[in-house]
């Protein structure tokens, strides 16, 4: 058989593997809200969780803050690429998956599915809203008190304004439709990066900053408690819990070509990442903050930066949270999608175009209700790490492959695997515990809708 031959059966195969799928799986979620041909990944992993990361390093030290650091990026890394060829060998064999709980259905079966990845998966997604309305809320207020120091309004009055803005653009029907917003997204997350990296040299060497100190703070416990929570916050900034709705943006054949996508996603995230978390603990130490912004305007004193540099950098973070609230909650939109519209009316028909904008409306709107009520960033921004990302990005990725594709005990593979499981399992647990107890204890200083 020649080559031309081989690629042209090879077409033929994924054309009747999605034919089929879409026999079986035809419903207005998939064909309206997963349709793409765009690039999304390095929207959902290089976000703003960076302007946590000087945080996790003030909770972990140098060494271990650094080691973390690496460790996460090559374990996710990994872990992608693992959970790419299970995809792939599932379409291969005709069931091409396009959303997360449908490929665990498939391997684990329906209980995992339901009870487990389904909740797990979701609530990612609904952190990640209250995430982006909160941080853009804090970053708007942010620029408001820089040129208006005696203003009266309060924080969530303005997440309420980008929780408006999130939800005119959650009208957008489809991850498609988001495909040069997840461009501009990149750009963003370079922007602002380089103004923290700036930033954070700047106010390094200015007589304003406060003095470098990079011991650990408080007692044995509250540092062990600490440093979970600090592993917590690094995983949530390299999680996305989302890969196979992502993957099923790619136009058939997939082969190949999420791994390629990562490799771009992940010259853009360590690039970021490391620039701007080792430059903001250098320039602030233990006293960085769980958003190195109010760092650089503290609340008690004078900027240790020229104020464009925040404006600049708060803006970009601003524009891209819009982008990311819009890609986390796709996977909660085409679960709408399926219950209430009809694929057969089309995708802007009236009869689908009122359930759409009210239900939609409604999730955005309850995801600004909890940023209000709960308005603690850092503390949140570890929540759904530990709850969230770490069992869907570090853990499941690896149970997933084992079950599919059984590496001996004589391969080095499993025994790679076994250590990802094995050290993750317990990080997860141990982080969600010190989430939980940093927001109880953070909550006895504020009230609800505090102006933080």
């Amino acid at each position: 058989m020649t080559t031309k031959e081989m690629n042209t059966t090879q077409m033929e195969r994924h054309v009747s593997v999605d034919d089929d799928f879409q026999k079986s799986n035809l419903n207005a979620g998939a064909v309206f809200v997963l349709e793409s041909k765009g690039y999304h990944l390095t929207t959902s992993i290089a976000g703003p969780g960076i302007l946590s990361l000087p945080f996790a390093f003030a909770t972990l030290g140098w060494g271990v803050g650094t080691f973390a650091l690496v460790l996460a990026a090559a374990v996710t890394f990994y872990g992608y690429s693992l959970l790419s060829k299970v995809l792939e060998e599932r379409e291969a064999k005709g069931r091409r998956h396009l959303r997360y709980r449908d490929l665990c259905r498939d391997i684990l079966g329906g209980r995992w599915s339901t009870y487990v990845i389904t909740p797990l998966q979701f609530s990612v997604c609904l952190g990640a809203l209250v995430f982006s309305a909160l941080l853009g809320g804090q970053s708007i207020q942010l620029i408001y008190l820089i040129y208006n120091p005696t203003g009266t309004l309060k924080l969530y009055q303005f997440i309420i304004i980008v929780s408006v803005v999130i939800m005119v653009f959650s009208q957008m029907p489809s991850f498609h439709s988001l495909r040069h917003l997840t461009l501009l997204s990149s750009l963003l997350a370079f922007g602002y990066s380089l103004c923290i990296v700036g930033g954070s040299i700047y106010a390094g060497h200015s007589k304003l900053a406060p003095p470098k100190e990079y011991s650990l703070l408080g007692t044995t416990v509250s540092k062990t408690f600490n440093a979970f929570n600090g592993i917590a916050v690094i995983a949530t900034a390299y999680g996305t819990s989302i890969i196979p709705e992502i993957q099923a943006t790619l136009a058939p054949p997939i082969s190949g070509k999420m791994f390629k996508a990562l490799l771009l996603c992940y010259c853009i995230v360590l690039t970021t990442f490391f620039s701007a978390g080792i430059s903001g603990y250098w320039a602030f130490g233990n006293q960085s903050s769980g958003n190195i912004f109010l760092n650089f305007v503290p609340s008690n004193g004078l900027p240790v930066v020229p104020k464009w540099v925040v404006v600049v950098a708060a803006i970009c973070v601003i524009l891209q949270l819009l982008v990311i609230a819009l890609v986390y909650s796709q996977p909660t939109f085409e679960v709408i999608e399926a219950r209430f519209s009809k694929v057969e009316r089309g995708k802007y028909a009236i009869r689908n175009v009122i359930p759409r904008l009210l239900l939609r409306s409604l999730v955005v709107a309850f995801g600004a209700l909890i940023a209000a009520m709960l308005p603690f960033f850092g503390d949140l921004n570890a929540l759904i790490g530990a709850l969230g990302f770490i069992p869907l990005d570090f853990v499941l990725p690896i149970i997933l492959y084992n079950v599919v594709f059984r590496p001996s005990l004589r391969t080095y593979i499993f025994w790679i695997n076994a250590a990802i499981i094995f050290v993750y399992t317990p990080v997860g647990i141990m982080g969600c515990v010190s989430s939980i107890r940093q927001i109880a204890l953070d909550a006895k200083n504020y009230k609800l809708f505090a102006n933080v």
